[in-house]
């Protein structure tokens, strides 16, 4: 759909409140277009372009948490659901490494303790290609990552976590299942002076709240250290009885899978996380 349609469209609909609309297209968006529009009276708006099927599980997510201070308000989500509008959050998307329990912490606080169960009998993983278990979309998700990672790691690295997440501690079946953001990392926080203000571009997961933190602790190669995890894990207040080895297990799981998205699109990064991986695959052979 071209934005100057869009455009006119808000407009139409009164969305937008002014006709003196400039915009410029975002960069950053790996499969959706982003652009960011700007009205004469000062307000700034992101249109957000991709599949209807997977805007729709963005906007049912920001609904869902909309009264959350760190994510951004919908404005408007269009009836075919090719295109959602919400407020743009004044900052930057540049991750300064040097406090990264500290953006944890107000992760925690300001997003996932905030987070929400839902029916336990709609499905697991993904929001929009649920499994019918929380093991089985992690053990998707594993195997996946192996298809890139077979190169690089040795084939046990490979079985050893194939065997944490089949684990009955990994799988935890009277686990209650909550709205996750899904893609909470570095890259899609926003920052100001080096503070988290904003949380953008859910792909909304029904799984572990758990999730989402590792996600972000693993999302960039600094600080993956047992007292960084242990320091933003001792803030949750929505978590099972998880003792120390098995929160190690689960970053093992999640620095798995973050591996293989360093290969495809943080390549000079990979070193950083082969470090990572050798001081966890340590931490846990010595508890």
């Amino acid at each position: 759909m071209d934005i100057q349609e869009v455009i006119k469209e808000l407009n139409n609909k009164e969305i937008i409140h002014s006709s003196a609309v400039e915009y410029e297209q975002l960069n950053g968006g790996t499969v959706s277009d982003l652009y960011l529009l700007s009205t004469n009276d000062g307000a700034r708006y992101v249109v957000k372009l991709n599949e209807p099927q997977v805007l729709q599980s963005e906007a049912n997510f920001l609904t869902f948490y909309k009264d959350l201070y760190l994510l951004p308000r919908l404005l408007f989500v269009e009836p075919s659901d090719n295109y959602i509008v919400y407020a743009f959050i004044t900052g930057s998307t540049n991750y300064v490494r040097k406090n990264k329990q500290e953006v944890l912490k107000a992760l925690v606080q300001g997003l996932i303790n905030q987070y929400k169960a839902v029916p336990n009998d709609i499905g697991w993983g993904w929001a929009d290609e649920l499994t019918d278990s929380w093991q089985s979309f992690l053990l998707n998700e594993i195997i996946e990552a192996n298809k890139i990672l077979d190169s690089y790691l040795e084939k046990d690295e490979f079985t050893f976590v194939l065997n944490l997440v089949k684990s009955s501690k990994i799988n935890n079946l009277d686990r209650e299942p909550f709205l996750l953001h899904g893609d909470c990392g570095v890259h899609n926080f926003i920052y100001n002076d080096g503070r988290l203000i904003g949380v953008i571009d859910p792909t909304p997961v029904i799984g572990d709240p758990l999730y989402d933190l590792i996600y972000a602790f693993c999302s960039s190669p600094d600080d993956l250290s047992k007292e960084t995890i242990i320091s933003a894990a001792s803030h949750l207040l929505i978590k099972e009885n998880i003792s120390e080895q098995l929160l190690y297990e689960k970053v093992l799981i999640g620095l798995y899978l973050r591996l293989a998205t360093c290969i495809r699109h943080h390549p000079n990064d990979l070193n950083d996380y082969l470090k990572a991986w050798i001081y966890w695959k340590d931490i846990i052979k010595e508890t």
